[in-house]
């Protein structure tokens, strides 16, 4: 077994691509696509992590943390509940809004 060399975010990212769902009957992504709003603590790692799956998880620009949460929420219920959308944010403020 060949060890492969990679930061928290690309085995995150890694990850997050291969979980899969069977939707009457048809593989699909569990996690198809991220609502992001990239700063300080995020941009550097996650960013460039994501930047190298987009065709696999697309990634959208939120214009607040509240709104993509809002849409991550109406996605899933969307779908049933059977695929959601991740949802990131850098530190700060927003974030909180973010969890709440």
């Amino acid at each position: 077994m060949k060890t492969i060399r990679l930061t928290m975010a690309q085995a995150l990212v890694r990850y997050l691509v291969k979980q899969r769902i069977m939707n009457n009957g048809h593989e699909e992504a569990l996690f198809p696509g991220v609502f992001a709003i990239f700063g300080h603590g995020n941009v550097t790692c996650l960013g460039e992590a994501l930047e190298t799956v987009k065709d696999l998880m697309p990634t959208w620009r939120g214009q607040n943390e509240q709104s993509m949460a809002l849409a991550g929420v109406a996605y899933a219920k969307t779908k049933h509940r059977r695929q959601i959308m991740i949802a990131t944010s850098s530190i700060g403020p927003g974030c909180t809004n973010l969890l709440t």
